[in-house]
């Protein structure tokens, strides 16, 4: 049996023990130390591991990552919190430009273990530049991995194994989910960072999701199957690299597809899986792959994000067009 938990305390429980496990881990970022972050993900750690080990960084992204990848080439592991994920940009160009190549430009010499943590998604109720969706910038990125949880126990194991990484990863983390509960056995983890998991099995159409999204598609397979139609959920789990294996057995067996996440529609993760499933699927489809996503808009001012982001009506919708081929 495990232990009950939020995602936020599964998340400070994973990088307790990880700072625990290696003396080369370090935290940086704005007011993580003896506030615990605007979230409290890295609450205590500070008091428990000093200041030298979480520490409290100016107001300045790109210099938080620039000396996160300085320390990386010396060998430490740094994990750095971004507050918010439209606060990245001003990173951005350390990110894509030096962090991400720096093994290919050292032909393999030098690896750059340290970890980005971005709280990302909408549902919050937040203002402009709080509720953003960022993820398909990294994933087109060649060097990078990019990974986001969905669950409290996914959240514990994946923090963990992301630090333990050779290479650079972007932790997305669904912040309208850092307050639901779910089981974590802190006994072992339950699959690698890069595979996708299989949340519902069904046979008539596959909804392939990540982070937020995935309770949210649940929600929708439940009242699906109230109707008699049998729904598969695929968490994604990993952006970059993609587990093209689990992805493409279900949409095989279903016939059918459906990506769904909160991200602009054009050039998103789910462009990608459509594109995909066409090659490596096309005789087994029974119908178009579907997307279900946020629309080709900024984020819009709260009290509209409802309309914006995908939601159990817009879900059954693409589901009743996909079987009605």
């Amino acid at each position: 049996m495990g232990e009950q938990m939020t995602m936020a305390r599964a998340l400070n429980a994973g990088l307790r023990r990880a700072l625990e496990a290696d003396p080369k881990v370090l935290l940086a970022g704005e007011d993580i130390g003896k506030l615990g972050g605007v979230f409290r993900i890295t609450e205590h750690l500070q008091r428990d591991f000093g200041p030298e080990r979480v520490v409290d960084s100016p107001l300045a992204e790109s210099g938080i990552v620039g000396t996160a990848l300085g320390l990386a080439l010396r060998g430490y592991r740094p994990v750095v919190e971004i507050q918010f994920d439209g606060f990245v940009y001003p990173a951005f160009d350390q990110i894509v430009s030096q962090v991400s190549r720096m093994r290919f430009r050292s032909m393999g010499r030098l690896s750059i273990p340290m970890v980005v943590r971005i709280p990302y998604g909408g549902g919050i109720g937040a203002i402009e530049h709080h509720s953003e969706s960022p993820e398909a910038y990294f994933a087109h990125t060649p060097g990078l991995v990019v990974v986001t949880p969905s669950t409290p126990l996914d959240a514990y194991w994946m923090i963990q194994q992301a630090i333990a990484h050779d290479d650079p990863v972007i932790f997305l983390e669904p912040k309208r989910r850092y307050h639901e509960k779910g089981e974590v056995d802190l006994s072992e983890p339950p699959l690698r960072l890069d595979a996708a998991r299989t949340v519902l099995t069904g046979d008539d159409v596959t909804l392939l999701t990540y982070g937020p999204m995935v309770k949210t598609c649940v929600e929708a397979a439940l009242a699906a199957s109230a109707e008699g139609r049998s729904v598969e959920v695929v968490d994604l789990r990993s952006l970059a690299p993609l587990d093209d294996a689990t992805v493409l057995a279900s949409v095989e067996r279903t016939g059918r597809a459906i990506v769904v996440h909160e991200a602009v529609r054009t050039g998103g993760i789910g462009a990608e899986l459509a594109a995909r499933i066409q090659e490596r699927c096309f005789y087994a489809l029974e119908s178009p792959v579907l997307r279900v996503t946020g629309h080709d808009l900024p984020y819009p001012p709260s009290k509209a994000e409802h309309t914006y982001l995908p939601d159990l009506d817009r879900i059954l919708d693409a589901v009743d067009r996909s079987l009605a081929h």
